[in-house]
């Protein structure tokens, strides 16, 4: 598939009037001011060489719109940075890729073209409006912390995913995570702290209380798990360890003051007190917290 080939199958997506129809090298966005992200997915470290085309786009996208939930934001558009290279998988992209815009009503704003060298590396990046826009690092002391949705779907999901069989709910989950959109909208205006869960519930909440200055209590117990989890996984005190540790949940983790009942659906899995790091309790009782507490790029502890 030729540049010109894929970039005449993006004018066919829904396009954001600043694209001007992608015949330009460069974009104009009249919107205010604009929450920016970016995600990149690399083959074999965030998806696997034959998780199907569509469903790689849907996640490319489903995770930077993650971000912008957790600000609070409307979608604007995406800029799409592309690596060309075996035609019927790149034609499998584009399909997924219109599905997942369309979904979302999401409009593609540009972006670039390269040839592909070695494993895939995908790269999306989101702009939002109207947002609130709280931060990670807002919790105060006394906060409660919940999560929207239940986690370690996406876990249990990746793990048939590699095996071939089991639940297709489990595995759909890791391949397409669906943003946390309305409840962004909902939240925003009133959270201390907020943001999405990408690396593993443990490792999120650490990240939101070392980034507000304080310690963060998770009880095992509540975390939250799936009708599908639990039967496939087990609800036992490893199962949930495994769901707490296991990232791609996408659920929005935030941060309200005790007694304050939030406007959407999810589950009050901790709180936040004076000190520092994490301190993991099981049925009221305190145990030692994993040796892994999520996803990391590089040491970070």
């Amino acid at each position: 598939m030729t540049e010109a080939e894929f970039i005449a199958a993006l004018r066919r997506m829904p396009l954001h009037p600043g694209a001007r129809g992608l015949v330009d090298d460069s974009a104009v966005i009249d919107a205010g001011p604009l929450v920016v992200t970016t995600d990149t997915l690399v083959e074999g470290v965030h998806f696997l060489p034959d998780d199907p085309p569509a469903d790689i786009a849907w996640k490319l996208v489903a995770t930077n719109l993650s971000d912008l939930a957790a600000k609070g934001a409307l979608v604007e558009g995406v800029l799409l940075n592309y690596p060309l290279g075996d035609s019927t998988w790149d034609r499998a992209f584009l399909d997924g890729l219109g599905t997942v815009l369309t979904c979302f009503d999401t409009r593609l704003i540009g972006g670039d073209t390269v040839s592909k060298r070695g494993p895939r590396t995908l790269t999306l990046t989101a702009f939002g409006r109207d947002a609130a826009a709280p931060s990670r690092d807002g919790a105060q002391d006394g906060d409660a912390l919940w999560v929207t949705g239940t986690i370690g779907d996406a876990g249990l999901g990746l793990a048939i995913a590699q095996a071939g069989h089991g639940p297709v709910a489990l595995r759909d989950a890791y391949r397409r995570p669906f943003p946390r959109l309305s409840e962004g909208r909902a939240l925003g205006p009133i959270v201390h702290a907020m943001m999405d869960v990408s690396d593993g519930l443990l490792i999120d909440a650490h990240r939101m209380a070392r980034a507000s200055g304080l310690a963060v209590t998770v009880a095992l117990d509540r975390v939250p798990l799936s009708e599908a989890a639990r039967a496939f996984g087990g609800t036992d005190r490893a199962a949930r360890l495994a769901a707490a540790t296991a990232g791609d949940d996408y659920e929005l983790l935030f941060a309200l003051p005790a007694g304050i009942a939030p406007p959407v659906a999810a589950t009050c899995v901790g709180s936040f007190g004076p000190g520092g790091g994490l301190i993991l309790i099981d049925s009221g009782k305190p145990i030692p917290p994993p040796p892994r507490w999520g996803y990391e790029h590089a040491p970070e502890r």
